[in-house]
């Protein structure tokens, strides 16, 4: 068992320059640290800075409009999938306190005449702010190509063909989940369990996580030690969700992880955030691949579809029915 200190980082142009050497470096580097601690850092990952610095001003903004007018965007009906969800709705796994935190769901744009993108929900714009749409839209679907690259790896690595995912992922039932960690006046006054986001693994099959603006994040190591995760400004995290794990029969792993609360003098600050949650489609058949069950590694999870799996979990975590 190899411990990390920290994050292992990877250039994905070692993926895709064509270079047979390359790309299998970046497989086998990839697939190590998906064993061992389920995140990587990764750049050359397509967004620019620009995408960036537009995405990032537009969810400030929206974040910074009255209750009253977010709360136009909310809509209880659709169980969390799309527009804003308010403060303390969300709640870890096995929780029950709300996590410090408000957001913002962006999903498929649904397609005229599109079978796959029908099942979804329409998204939700804000009138307040019309860039926001263009923008979200775009850094959707450049974090979604990055991520059939990264599924791409991660199929060689388990010795599957390399578009493997490809049918699977493409028009998943991916979210891009603007994050406002607000700031908490009066500390005392929130219970003493409440967190920023608790301790946590995510239900997709990969997460891309643009930088955040404020340190938080950290990730539970195999040995019990939560170690904090950093990337550089042109990098972005990437990691495994839930899904992949029980596909890989916990071979690749989903790490717990959390955004732990500042120093109390500085709770009174804001913090943002956006991850790329990669969902399959909701029919992809997450039965254990045959290739990571043997007398070792006994099959550890029941079969059910994806979206099964995403309508048990996200009950468990505060939406849906249970």
């Amino acid at each position: 068992m190899k411990l990390y200190n920290e994050i292992p980082s990877l250039d994905l142009n070692d993926f895709t320059s064509g270079d047979p050497e390359k790309k299998a470096a970046f497989v086998k580097a990839l697939g190590d640290a998906y064993n061992e601690i389920g995140f990587v850092a990764i750049k050359n990952h397509g967004l620019t800075e620009e995408m960036t610095h537009k995405l990032y001003f537009n969810v400030k903004a929206f974040f910074g409009l009255r209750e009253d007018l977010k709360q136009k965007y909310e809509k209880p009906e659709l169980q969390g999938q799309r527009g804003y969800i308010g403060k303390g709705k969300e709640h870890a796994k096995g929780r029950t306190t709300g996590d410090l935190k408000e957001f913002f769901h962006i999903g498929q744009e649904k397609k005229e005449g599109d079978e796959v993108t029908a099942e979804y929900p329409h998204n939700i714009w804000p009138a307040e702010l019309p860039d926001f749409q263009n923008v979200g839209n775009k850094v959707f679907r450049t974090l979604e190509e990055t991520g059939l690259h990264m599924l791409r790896a991660i199929a060689i690595y388990l010795g599957l063909d390399e578009n493997f995912f490809d049918d699977k992922a493409s028009k998943g039932n991916s979210i891009l989940r603007p994050i406002h960690y607000y700031p908490i006046p009066n500390p005392e006054e929130v219970p003493d369990d409440a967190v920023r986001a608790a301790e946590h693994g995510d239900i997709n099959l990969i997460t891309l996580l643009m930088g955040a603006s404020a340190d938080g994040l950290q990730v539970l190591r195999r040995d019990g030690e939560w170690i904090p995760i950093t990337a550089l400004p042109d990098q972005i995290v990437v990691n495994v969700g839930d899904m992949l794990d029980r596909l890989t029969n916990h071979k690749l792993k989903s790490t717990i992880h959390r955004v732990v609360n500042p120093p109390k003098d500085k709770m009174n600050s804001s913090r943002y955030s956006i991850p790329f949650f990669m969902h399959p489609r909701s029919d992809m058949d997450l039965t254990c691949l045959e290739s990571c069950v043997d007398e070792e590694n006994p099959k550890k999870y029941s079969d059910m579809t994806a979206g099964e799996f995403l309508a048990e979990r996200l009950a468990e975590i505060g939406f849906g029915k249970k």
